[in-house]
């Protein structure tokens, strides 16, 4: 009997203002689908207050309960709808067909280049109108010239396939015009050409701080000073456990965790990265600051995980994500101080969702003017330099393949300000 296809995604919207709206998902199942389902609410702004996943193997059920992590989030939940639609599998014909949006394999990148008079928080501004557009940003480069102007170039990818159209061209301009005002002096958008490759190789960081960026785990002499915050060590005592006497196919994987912004994607994204399967989950509700997780998961082979090594190499790489999925280090760089914010990447290629965003996001609510950006694809590094109470920084923005722990390098009262504004930012609390 047939499922009409509009059923494969429902959002029911809440009945009293605060309360979460519900996403239910029932759909054929794949290895990775709650990764890329937690991926497309976070891009979207959304946090999730519990939910229940639910496979035999082949089809899967899904439910959500999610609410903005902004009260002044515009959420555009027909969107949400279609792209929850386009990461779902397609169905045997037998049962029924989900129309999805077409995507290329590889949407085509343009360059939108604007040049208009500089102030604070401008980057973000124009940020926010990409993420509301449904615009990824794949690289950027920008450049503040000696007499207030700023020159920017946003290579960009649109999630709609739609940036060919004269229309979703129009629509784009007239939001950018409208946050730019008459402040922007010009603004164009062309498929980027010989460009783009030639703002791939940038080398910012010494060898002495890629080195520490790039470790592989946190040194167990680290002391809770040398982190980002005081509460630090509160985020060290999160809790996995494996059991597998519950169930004659399945591991059971127990989490106690301190809750944060884009928990569940972390997850959901290094068992997706290990070929992990989960045939059934469950997400609790934040209490007192903590989240419970119970996942029965087994691996690729269908079968479930008994080897100790192999356990404990699984847990010791979910701790490291989950603790730390950011890295940030400030150091020394001649005159200047460099702010290093750095994220792994899926292996798919994807990098975690809406990092550039909250870091210019924290900047522009510090006050902190952006000099100039230069970003590469393969790290997606983003060199920042700004001024904060008369002293010359840089930032660095950048995705990695690798795990994310945090070191306090130069432990000024600004920089430490600084610290402390992004890494609220970004939800490392």
């Amino acid at each position: 009997m047939g499922v009409p296809s509009t059923d494969a995604v429902l959002i029911e919207k809440p009945k009293k203002t605060g309360e979460p709206y519900v996403i239910t998902v029932n759909c054929p199942d794949k290895t990775g689908l709650g990764c890329d389902i937690c991926r497309t609410i976070l891009e979207f702004g959304l946090y999730i207050t519990k939910g229940d996943v639910s496979t035999d193997g082949i089809w899967c059920y899904i439910v959500l309960w999610v609410l903005p992590h902004a009260s002044s989030l515009i959420v555009k939940w027909s969107n949400l709808k279609d792209r929850l639609m386009s990461v779902c599998p397609s169905c045997p014909v037998q049962f029924y067909f989900i129309p999805q949006p077409a995507h290329s394999p590889s949407s085509p990148v343009y360059l939108l280049k604007f040049l208009s008079l500089d102030r604070k928080g401008l980057l973000h501004d124009v940020t926010q109108v990409l993420s509301e557009l449904e615009l990824t940003i794949q690289r950027v480069k920008v450049t503040t010239t000696p007499d207030g102007r700023v020159l920017d170039l946003f290579f960009i990818t649109d999630n709609k396939d739609l940036l060919h159209t004269k229309k979703r061209q129009d629509q784009t301009y007239e939001q950018l015009h409208a946050v730019l005002g008459e402040s922007c002096i010009s603004c164009g958008l062309q498929l980027a050409g010989p460009e783009y490759g030639g703002h791939q190789a940038i080398s910012t960081l010494s060898p002495a701080v890629a080195e520490e960026l790039f470790k592989w785990e946190l040194l167990k002499n680290e002391t809770p000073s040398q982190a980002l915050s005081p509460d630090f060590a509160i985020l060290k005592k999160t809790t996995i456990a494996a059991d597998n006497s519950l169930s004659p196919a399945h591991t059971l994987l127990q989490i106690h965790s301190v809750d944060r912004k884009g928990l569940l994607y972390d997850i959901m994204r290094t068992l997706k990265d290990c070929n992990i399967q989960i045939a059934y989950g469950r997400f609790s509700p934040n209490v007192s600051g903590h989240r419970d997780l119970d996942l029965f998961i087994q691996q690729k082979d269908g079968k479930k995980i008994v080897d100790p090594e192999k356990q404990s190499a699984l847990i010791s790489r979910l701790k490291l994500e989950m603790l730390h999925p950011l890295r940030v280090i400030i150091s020394s760089r001649g005159p200047d101080t460099e702010l290093i914010v750095a994220n792994p990447v899926e292996l798919s290629g994807k990098g975690r969702p809406r990092v550039f965003y909250d870091v210019t996001l924290a900047l522009k609510m510090l006050g902190i003017c952006i000099f100039s950006i230069a970003q590469t694809v393969e790290l997606t590094v983003l060199l920042v330099r700004l001024k904060l109470e008369g002293i010359l920084h840089q930032i660095e923005n950048g995705k990695y393949t690798d795990f994310s722990w945090k070191r306090v390098v130069n432990s000024s009262s600004q920089a430490q300000r600084l610290k402390i504004g992004l890494w609220i930012e970004l939800g490392e609390r």
